[in-house]
């Protein structure tokens, strides 16, 4: 063996038990963070719940993708600067979640974008690889302009350059400085998570290497929830803020989810999921949830690593079916999918302490997990190798213990976040909450009719509005 086809092996192996140690290293610094209530280098880095929850998470989603590019990247040429830019993009990330200069934090969130268009245009010698990451690299240049001219706003207007002093004093700003501030600062969250219309450059980077792909979104994309709990004071205080924050995530919720009914490959229905599930996170923090959307971001994480690291493996065969349920067992699915989800958001709340009946946004959280319940009633009710029976069985057997492990996920970390300030802001619902909640239903509803299947004008829109940039779709004809 070369030289180089020796180092091509090392680096990957020290790299990936690097990185495993760092995480063990940050579970270690989560425990004693928790305890000790945080730690800080005076105006340069502060370490809280939420620093100490991101820290283990990145160590193991990157711990992940490094241990399975091991064998994935194994022949390819550039591994070893694969390698370095994952190991790089795990720095980085934990910087952005300990620093408090707003210099440090800029530069490490510019860091994060450019070394992840890097590992999108990673195949120098595919011409559409290197049209993707140039694509993503423009709107992370963007994306990172935005939060620099927020967070300049906000140190000019307070006299100070640690995020945490900023935040300290945002109250005492004018409506119309925290206003712009938390404009230019959602513009730069919404690019980070690919919501609407700033999701082309996501649905443009299937090209990216697979773990490339898995590390994107389960964790890249998560930064603009990140951000936004971050600088939670600079939105809570204002309703009409949280309000617009609440519109942009649901619209981008409701989009991809139906963009993701007409998407033919496995790889663009997950890109679209991942644009639906950061409408999901966005939308949570505009309720006020902000301990929620960072529950989600990591289960959300876990999941889609999961997925996308084992997409080889969804290519199957799927007979036609010859028989069609009745009416009569149709009406029964959906009674026993409607009293399981029911039952589910009423076991979610009372452990999480969410009013079910109260003003408080909590009803729409509350509602929206009725909501995903349902929906993850139906894959089991479609099990058709299954006997009726098994089924109806089976759904509150998987479903309610799956919720009891997600309310207890989000109360510890609700424990961890605490100490933050502004992160539980006690907000009402609103004609519009009612109204964006209303269109969630419609949109569930939509979806069990097949609405999308009637309406051939309807699929073409949302197969078109859904396009990834031409430049970086391959073709054979060149």
């Amino acid at each position: 063996m070369s030289e180089n086809g020796r180092s091509g092996v090392r680096l990957p192996m020290v790299l990936s038990r690097l990185v495993w140690l760092l995480f063990v290293v940050n579970l270690g610094l989560a425990i004693w963070t928790t305890r000790s209530g945080g730690w800080e280098i005076d105006g340069v880095v502060r370490a809280d719940g939420l620093t100490a929850v991101m820290w283990v998470a990145v160590a193991f989603f990157s711990g992940i993708v490094h241990s399975f590019s091991r064998r994935y990247m194994a022949a390819d040429e550039r591994v070893d600067r694969f390698f370095g830019l994952v190991f790089a993009l795990t720095l980085v990330v934990m910087v952005v979640t300990v620093a408090d200069h707003v210099a440090l934090f800029v530069l490490a969130w510019l860091s994060m974008g450019l070394i992840m268009a890097d590992l999108i245009g990673h195949l120098r010698g595919w011409p559409e690889a290197h049209a993707a990451g140039r694509l993503a690299r423009r709107y992370f240049l963007a994306g990172s302009g935005l939060l620099a001219a927020g967070l300049a706003v906000l140190a000019l207007a307070t006299g100070e350059t640690a995020i945490s002093e900023i935040l300290a004093s945002v109250d005492a700003l004018s409506t119309e400085t925290t206003t712009v501030a938390a404009g230019l600062v959602l513009g730069a969250a919404m690019i980070q998570s690919a919501l609407v219309p700033f999701h082309g450059w996501l649905l443009s980077s299937m090209t990216a290497p697979t773990p490339a792909s898995a590390m994107m979104h389960a964790g890249f994309v998560n930064a603009g929830g990140v951000l936004l709990s971050r600088l939670a004071p600079v939105f809570a205080g204002d309703a009409a803020i949280m309000l617009v924050i609440v519109v942009a995530g649901a619209s981008s919720a409701l989009i991809a989810q139906a963009w993701m009914l007409v998407k033919p490959s496995a790889k663009g229905r997950l890109g679209c999921s991942t644009v639906a599930q950061m409408g999901f996170m966005i939308l949570q923090c505009g309720l006020g949830f902000f301990a929620a959307a960072v529950t989600h971001l990591i289960v959300h994480g876990f999941y889609k690593a999961y997925m996308f690291l084992s997409v080889g493996s969804r290519v199957e065969k799927v007979p036609p079916k010859t028989t069609k349920s009745g009416a009569g067992s149709t009406a029964i699915r959906l009674a026993v999918g409607v009293v399981a989800a029911i039952a589910a958001g009423v076991l979610f709340a009372s452990l999480t302490g969410k009013s079910l009946t109260g003003p408080g946004t909590g009803v729409f959280l509350t509602a929206i997990v009725v909501l995903s319940a349902l929906r993850g009633t139906r894959s089991v009710l479609d099990q058709t190798a299954l006997s009726p029976l098994a089924r109806a069985v089976g759904i509150p057997l998987a479903l309610l213990p799956t919720i009891a492990v997600y309310a207890g996920i989000y109360n510890g970390i609700s424990a961890m976040m605490a100490g933050l300030p502004m992160i539980h802001p006690h907000l009402e619902m609103t004609p519009i909450h009612w109204l964006v909640l209303g269109l969630f239903v419609l949109g569930h509803v939509a979806l069990e009719a097949g609405w999308h299947r009637e309406s051939g004008r309807l699929y073409v829109a949302l197969l078109n509005s859904s396009q990834p940039d031409p430049a970086t779709v391959p073709t054979r004809d060149k």
